[in-house]
């Protein structure tokens, strides 16, 4: 059974952006997280996203992250549990990726 995915997003500090998930990540929800990460970085601020509560992303949310790295200063927060994939996605090689 999936864990549904909760979105908010917001102010942070120094005039960044965040956007913080709680749940799961997947085919089911990963428009919904791409328009979510999308109105945050429409703010033209660096973005911070939170997915420390997050625990499972597969790999229709790493695409999410990928297709907006280019344009934008964008960072990760994970948990350990998404290290893995996040280094043998790649995507920890061009974004910054900090795991608590």
């Amino acid at each position: 059974m999936t864990t549904a995915l909760t979105l908010v997003g917001g102010p942070g500090d120094d005039g960044d952006r965040v956007l913080s998930a709680t749940g799961e990540i997947d085919m089911s929800n990963a428009a919904e997280f791409g328009a979510a990460l999308d109105r945050e970085l429409a703010a033209g601020a660096p973005v911070t996203v939170d997915l420390t509560k997050v625990a499972y992303l597969d790999s229709a949310g790493v695409a999410v992250l990928f297709d907006r790295i280019g344009d934008h200063d964008l960072r990760l927060v994970a948990p350990r549990l998404l290290d893995r994939v996040l280094r043998v996605s790649g995507l920890a090689q061009v974004v910054k990726v900090m795991i608590c």
